[in-house]
């Protein structure tokens, strides 16, 4: 049984990491959030210690350093613009670290926390599960024994829907989460690269504050992209059947299904990472170099080889910004 601590308890994702925790047979002993809805951990770890103000927390995880409670992992779901600060201090109290994606915003931000991994000797990790899908192993399997010279043509499309209230929180600041495409597509073109190689072009035809449409070719693949957080965006057969979802990806034609196989994806990855196979924060570069470039690229418009949705109309801003 390992001892971890859990470095953003109140959030969205968190319930996911408590409960991989829970099914891999290890303990949490404290948590840290500095809001307070947190009443999920008596689902999981009810006599875990709570913290509000991250002093307290900090003097806590002081304490019990080198006694029965030593930090053996810290678990990281945090706004994205905190990761890099969370990730320094979980190495440097001597843990190994497992983070939520993206582990950071841009790529030079990981050079530096391998920088400190090898000044601790810990090591940090980021949960990168859709390699873990059954389904997107199958068809990297496909790609690897398929023709070496064939360049498949590409379309993803996700939908996720969003209420207002995400451009009041952190989400909708492009500063702290990195914008549509780092917020909700991050482990999508970490998917698409793990299966079909490098990035040769990167090209943005259309990002604003609800969507991003672009291009990526790959060493093996000529992807058109087009993610949104617009409900307005769904198709009927998603409206019809009550989803707020909508994920495809078509592949010379043809339809890839993936759309279940997705709740136990973070305790089968904390599985992965405990028996130390996990996906080293290095391993996560490519993608979030490929963020980094949308976000500070500007939009071509519709021009050349652009995905379908990328011709809907623009709307305004909620709020007028």
């Amino acid at each position: 049984m390992k001892n971890f601590v859990l470095i953003g308890a109140g959030g969205y994702i968190a319930p996911r990491h408590l409960r991989a925790i829970k099914d891999t047979g290890n303990k949490l002993i404290a948590a840290y959030d500095k809001f307070d809805s947190v009443g999920i951990m008596d689902s999981f770890f009810p006599e875990c210690s709570f913290f509000t103000e991250n002093e307290q927390f900090d003097r806590y995880c002081s304490k019990i350093r080198n006694t029965e409670n030593n930090i053996d992992w810290v678990s990281i779901c945090t706004p994205n613009y905190t990761h890099d600060a969370f990730i320094r201090y979980g190495l440097r109290i001597g843990a190994n670290v497992i983070c939520e994606k993206p582990v950071v915003l841009n790529p030079y931000n990981i050079d530096a926390l391998m920088d400190v991994e090898r000044e601790t000797g810990c090591k940090a990790y980021n949960i990168l599960q859709l390699r873990l899908h059954d389904s997107i192993i199958a068809l990297k399997k496909k790609i690897d024994e398929g023709p070496k010279d064939k360049i498949y043509d590409v379309d993803l499309t996700y939908i996720t829907s969003r209420g207002n209230w995400y451009y009041t929180s952190w989400k909708g600041d492009i500063h702290k989460s990195g914008g549509v495409a780092t917020n909700i597509g991050v482990h999508f073109y970490d998917m698409l690269t793990w299966i079909f190689g490098d990035v040769k072009e990167n090209i943005v035809h259309v990002m604003s504050h609800d969507r991003v449409a672009g291009y990526l070719e790959l060493e093996k693949a000529r992807v058109r992209y087009f993610l949104s957080i617009n409900s307005e965006h769904l198709p009927d057969n998603a409206v019809n059947g009550e989803k707020k979802t909508y994920r495809t990806i078509m592949i010379d034609g043809d339809e890839f299904e993936f759309s279940e196989g997705f709740t136990e994806l973070h305790t089968k990855s904390y599985k992965h990472i405990l028996n130390g196979d996990g996906f080293r924060i290095s391993e996560a570069k490519r993608c979030i170099q490929i963020v980094s470039n949308i976000r500070n690229s500007t939009p071509i418009g519709l021009k050349g080889d652009y995905h379908p949705l990328a011709k809907l109309p623009l709307i305004k801003h909620p709020f007028g910004w």
